[in-house]
C-alpha cells in the first residue's frame, strides 16, 4: 500500500490549517489560530507518515 492516500489527507490539513490560522489571525480569534497551528502540525506529519510508507515500499519491492 502506497502512503498517497496519507500525503493527500496531510496536503488538505496543512491547506485546512493556514486557513483557520489566518482567519484566526484577521479577527485576533486564538482558539481558531491554536486549531489551525494544530491542523497543520498534524498535516505535515500525515506527509512525512506517507512518504516513510512510499520509502518503504519502495526499498521491499523485491
Amino acid at each position: 500500500m502506497s502512503g498517497l492516500s496519507d500525503k493527500v489527507k496531510g496536503t488538505v490539513n496543512k491547506t485546512k490549517g493556514e486557513a483557520k490560522d489566518q482567519f484566526g489571525n484577521a479577527t485576533g480569534d486564538t482558539k481558531l489560530q491554536a486549531e489551525g497551528k494544530f491542523d497543520k502540525l498534524k498535516g505535515k506529519a500525515q506527509e512525512k507518515i506517507g512518504e516513510a510508507k512510499d520509502h518503504f515500499h519502495n526499498d521491499h519491492k523485491d
